[in-house]
């Protein structure tokens, strides 16, 4: 269950309140604002309620929580919130209700009137079902079930997508480039809009000073433009930050482009992207996006449940993904996002259900489930014979070759270690691997062996990424010992490169005399020793 305790705005709420809740969203310009919704569909919001946002019908904040009369049994599916703030949300019926800071009509009202309870969204929008919306800064979206996008509120930058600059009061359909194409997921940066259609094409429009729209320029655009850029791979969800974009792909590869000041597009750089860029590529198949047009943090969750972040982090610029230990991109923004906002609606329900790849990873090594065993080390992994066969070309071959009564219940492996075999085994169920660089030389030649190539090159980023003066001559050893040619070459250039600390190591004087002998005879080669 995810805990809607870490954001420090729950701590107001008893045990007995917590316990009921079964939705949830922190919202406002410094997260002190929440609305929840409980398992009797009631709706209560507390907090600051800057600009009437809480819907209570007063500007007075609270820190008990006050229930919202007007959207109880409503069943709210979808939510999103300005900078004003102001709230927008969609119920199953597919009714819209907005409310809170509205000096652009981005409540969809035809005013500027603040809006201090929810009022239904009504112009355009009573003939449809709405299924989700999306809010950026002063402006709002809404999507229906039949691939309809409407839009409204402040357009200084073309985000309503009308073809004009003029703030936009009522809900307009967003037509242009999107005639004719079914809409299936929308976002919102603070001033720039975009929109996934059925067969995977990207549109945005409104404002692009930092690329944000992906066209390989910084043009405000007025109208939905396709992000061309992205031909050939079929788009399946898109989250926007304040100024930056992530795409995620069919096949769960992931995009992204804009903004960079904070190193929120995961590059490896602070540079602006203005076309997008594949990111994560040594990584597993990422399968959920997050991001917050108030923020500018990226979040991702791999199919083996992994989540990095990356970005603005507490301050801190990450400029790579970096693996977290939390088990939700909730979780991110909860601890490290700038406010400490909700980047969706917050399911809190119980989920038992398990994807394959979560089944997969938690029944590895179980020996309740295993119908084989490998003992290595005297120690034993429990494994099932049909995972293995239709992971690895290596033990389909080997099943074949014995008959299904022959077959033994225990394999012994005595040509690798025990850390090696298991972690080697656990890629299979998982498509990760968690060992320390030393040990990831022999995985290396596992991987060889087995004819793994995947692995050989996970193998090989562990390694790179894992070497330091303290370990490069071990690494190095390694290398030489497996015949890695390419790893022994990056590992030679790092010790080359570092020559003073690593010849002060332990491991440098431990090197075998033939091959410490060769290290200095090469190294000298490239006037390492000319000193």
């Amino acid at each position: 269950m995810v805990d809607v305790g870490k954001w420090p705005i729950f701590t107001l709420l008893s045990p007995q309140e917590i316990a009921s809740i079964r939705k949830a969203c922190v919202f406002g310009t410094s997260a002190n604002e929440a609305i929840y919704i409980t398992h009797n569909d009631e709706v209560f919001v507390f907090g600051l309620n800057c600009s009437n946002c809480l819907g209570t019908g007063d500007n007075q904040s609270t820190i008990v929580p006050k229930k919202l009369e007007a959207l109880c049994g409503k069943k709210i599916s979808s939510l999103s919130y300005g900078s004003g703030p102001h709230v927008v949300l969609c119920t199953e019926d597919g009714e819209v209700y907005a409310w809170g800071h509205n000096g652009y009509s981005q409540l969809g009202n035809g005013t500027t009137n603040q809006g201090i309870t929810p009022i239904q969204v009504c112009t355009n929008l009573l003939i449809k079902k709405v299924v989700e919306v999306a809010c950026g800064s002063h402006h709002s979206m809404a999507l229906s079930f039949d691939g309809d996008l409407y839009a409204w509120g402040y357009n200084n930058c073309g985000q309503v997508g009308s073809g004009s600059t003029a703030n936009q009061p009522t809900p307009r359909r967003v037509s242009n480039c999107l005639q004719g194409k079914m809409v299936v997921g929308i976002a919102c940066g603070q001033t720039s809009s975009m929109a996934v259609v059925n067969n995977g094409e990207v549109y945005g429009w409104g404002y692009n000073g930092n690329g944000q729209l992906g066209l390989g320029n910084n043009a405000n655009q007025l109208t939905p433009c396709r992000v061309a850029a992205l031909h050939g791979v079929c788009i399946l969800q898109i989250a926007c930050g304040y100024a930056h974009t992530l795409a995620l792909t069919d096949e769960g590869l992931l995009y992204a482009w804009g903004a960079n000041t904070y190193g929120q597009l995961g590059t490896g750089n602070k540079s602006n992207q203005l076309s997008p860029m594949q990111i994560m590529m040594e990584k597993e198949r990422v399968v959920e996006i997050a991001a917050c047009h108030s923020a500018h943090t990226s979040a991702a969750k791999t199919q083996s449940g992994q989540v990095y972040m990356w970005g603005q982090c507490r301050g801190q610029s990450v400029i790579l993904p970096h693996l977290t230990h939390f088990a939700c991109t909730d979780d991110v923004f909860a601890c490290f996002a700038t406010p400490a906002v909700m980047w969706r609606l917050l399911s809190v329900e119980h989920e038992d259900f398990l994807t394959v790849a979560e089944s997969l990873k938690k029944e590895f090594d179980s020996p309740e489930t295993s119908d084989l065993k490998f003992r290595v080390d005297g120690k034993y992994i429990h494994v099932h014979k049909a995972v293995l066969k239709i992971r690895c070309e290596h033990f389909r071959t080997m099943f074949q070759s014995y008959w299904n009564e022959d077959m033994k219940e225990v394999i012994e492996i005595d040509q690798f270690s025990y850390p090696v075999y298991r972690a080697f085994l656990e890629y299979l169920y998982t498509d990760s691997v968690d060992l320390p660089p030393e040990d990831a030389i022999g995985l290396l030649d596992l991987a060889t062996s087995y004819c793994e190539n995947r692995l050989k090159k996970l193998c090989q980023h562990i390694i790179k990424r894992g070497i330091t003066v303290e370990n490069a001559f071990s690494l190095l050893s390694a290398a030489v010992r497996y015949d890695a040619e390419d790893l022994e070459e990056f590992c030679f250039k790092f010790c080359v490169n570092h020559l003073t600390e690593v010849t002060q190591t332990t491991a440098f004087w431990q090197m075998d005399g033939p091959l410490l002998k060769e290290f200095i005879a090469k190294a000298s080669k490239c006037g390492a020793f000319k000193n």
